[in-house]
């Protein structure tokens, strides 16, 4: 992976509380497990950054390298890695995900429950 790929998804996942890398946008996610972690985030209220890693072959496969996990979408908050679809959907039903925000202070609606 370049080094300004790299140093780029560092300041990606430094710059917000919640970020999200996915295939395609919130508006128009390009696969299903993107649209799954956009509709958790966008139900729970959560504030966050979406990153198209269809729009940038250097992030598409420097996050994959960054956090060595081999599919996208993937979740942050707080500059730590939480997972991908399937992590960040068994955290919120769990209510996992929503204690997780509690904890780090990040801002969602009281209505975060599954």
């Amino acid at each position: 992976m370049s080094e300004d790929a790299n140093s780029r998804i560092k300041s990606e996942i430094e710059s917000s509380d919640v970020v999200l890398f996915m295939k395609g946008t919130p508006q128009a996610p390009q696969c299903g497990f993107s649209m799954q972690v956009v509709q958790i985030l966008n139900h729970l209220g959560v504030p966050y950054k979406a990153i198209n890693v269809l729009a940038d072959g250097a992030i598409r496969d420097g996050i994959k390298a960054y956090s060595n996990w081999p599919t996208i979408p993937q979740l942050y908050v707080k500059n730590e890695f939480i997972g991908g679809c399937d992590i960040a959907k068994e955290m919120f039903q769990s209510g996992e995900l929503v204690a997780l925000l509690d904890k780090e202070g990040v801002p969602h609606s009281p209505a975060g429950k599954a």
